[in-house]
This record gives C-alpha cells, structure tokens and sequence, in this order.
C-alpha cells in the first residue's frame, strides 16, 4: 500500500512539473505572439505598401479604398457604370488615361486610350503636358473596382493642372466585358 502511494506521489509531482514547464512555455508563446503582432502592426503602419487596417472595401459601394472617407478637395467626378462611360466615349471629346502599367496596356486597353502608368506618373508627366491641353477633359480608368490607381492617377493630374479629369472605376475589363471597342 505504501508503494501505491510513493507512485501516486511520484507522478503527482511528474504531473506538475509537466504543467509548471507547459504553464511557463504557453506564457512565453503567447508574449512572443503578442510581440510579433505588435511588432507588424507598427510596420505596417508606416510602410508605403502596408495594409490598410480600416476603409472601404465593398466594389458595390465603389472602388475598394484605405481611406474610408476622402476628403472633399480629393474628391473627383466617379464614373459608376460602363453605359456611362460608353455614352461619354462616343461623343469623342474625352481622352481615356490608362492608369495600369505598360504590359497591360499592350494587352488590351479602351480604344484611342493612351498609356500612362501610375508607377511611371513622374517620368511620362513633361511629355503628357506638351501633348495635350490643360483643359482637355481626361476620364482615367485601371483594372475596376479594386483598383485604385486611376483613383490616385486623376489626383495628380488635378494636381498638374488638368481641370476636366473623372475617373471610370469599373476600369478595362468591365468596357472589354461589355464587348465596347479595344485595342
């Protein structure tokens, strides 16, 4: 009887070191944890490609965007549907930016619609200015609603001057959907 109680005894304090070490090891993975979230979020914070914690993400409600409510002197004319955006080509007085790179827009683009990348803004932008008048109307698009570079593409060509410029949120393959002329 005795030696049932020294075994009983024996895995008692086995059983307790076990959860002393798993107690102590869950502490320290959970700190860990805890670490590397923080850690993450304050690299994501100030990181230019970092992920938008908050904004607008519903494409039903427009183009997916961190900012959940621009500012007003942000705020350019949105081009909400493909039969819009058709009516205003065939009147011929608009000029359709592309706001995605190069290679897509070799791929396929609005017809007549001239290339001007986002990511190449600062290098293309002198030779845009002497190509076309500040005053000409200007529609920009990019890949649809989840994509916001002719979002940012209008805003710097606001901000360069051009007084006309709105922005095609259902982008290229909402036009090429639609069966609207391409090239």
């Amino acid at each position: 009887h005795f030696n049932q109680i020294n075994i009983l005894s024996i895995q008692i304090r086995h059983y307790t070191i076990i959860f002393m070490v798993f107690h102590k090891t869950a502490k320290e993975i959970i700190i860990l944890l805890g670490v590397a979230v923080a850690l993450a979020l304050m690299v994501n914070l100030i990181s230019p490609r970092g992920i938008a914690l908050v904004g607008q993400w519903n494409t039903a409600k427009g183009v997916i965007t961190a900012d959940p409510q621009p500012a007003e002197e942000k705020k350019l004319e949105e081009i909400d549907s493909v039969i819009r955006a058709k009516e205003i080509f065939d009147k011929g007085h608009v000029l359709f930016i592309d706001a995605r790179s190069q290679d897509s827009y070799e791929q396929g683009h609005i017809q007549g619609a001239v290339s001007l990348p986002l990511n190449q803004f600062d290098e293309k932008i002198d030779y845009f200015l002497n190509r076309h008048a500040l005053d000409q109307p200007l529609i920009t698009y990019c890949s649809g609603r989840t994509c916001e570079d002719s979002h940012n593409l209008a805003r710097l060509l606001s901000e360069a001057g051009f007084t006309d410029v709105r922005i095609f949120i259902d982008g290229f393959p909402a036009w090429k959907a639609e069966g609207y002329p391409i090239e």
